[in-house]
């Protein structure tokens, strides 16, 4: 029989259970935040209604662990910040506008709880864009 949350958290948090508990439940890489919040949201159960236990789901998650390891603590990405994210990467474009540079930041600091600001510093940007194109390849999968 599992044990349920409640049962872990009335434990003494000085004791060994508790504490592989309490290990056992660090996310391990933003694969792991982004099940937790489809789990959370009924997602995960409606896909795999949908689309069977072989989903993905697992490779996915394993993949953008291994992208993203916790140590990047990043958030998902938006509906609308994929959709610019996929114009700007398949759009071919070898220079980045200041106004595309500003709404690439925008995305990067909220998804890397980042404070970048602009910049003029060619590596510096092109760091935040390979970090951001591989976000977007992560769900292009």
């Amino acid at each position: 029989m599992e044990k349920d949350v409640n049962y872990y958290e009335a434990l003494d948090k000085r004791s060994k259970e508790y504490k592989e508990w309490k290990k056992s439940q660090k996310a391990e890489g933003l694969g792991d935040v982004v099940e937790k919040i489809t789990e959370a949201t009924g997602i995960k159960k409606a896909v795999k209604w949908l689309a069977g236990d072989d989903c993905g789901c697992d490779e996915r998650k394993e993949k953008l662990n291994n992208l993203f390891p916790s140590r990047f603590k990043a958030d998902c990405l938006q509906e609308d910040e994929y959709k610019w994210l996929d114009e700007w990467f398949k759009g071919g474009k070898g220079v980045m506008k200041p106004t595309e540079q500003k709404e690439m930041l925008v995305i990067y600091n909220r998804v890397f709880n980042a404070r970048q600001q602009f910049t003029t510093c060619s590596s510096c940007l092109r760091d935040i864009m390979n970090r951001m194109h591989k976000v977007y390849e992560a769900y292009g999968d």
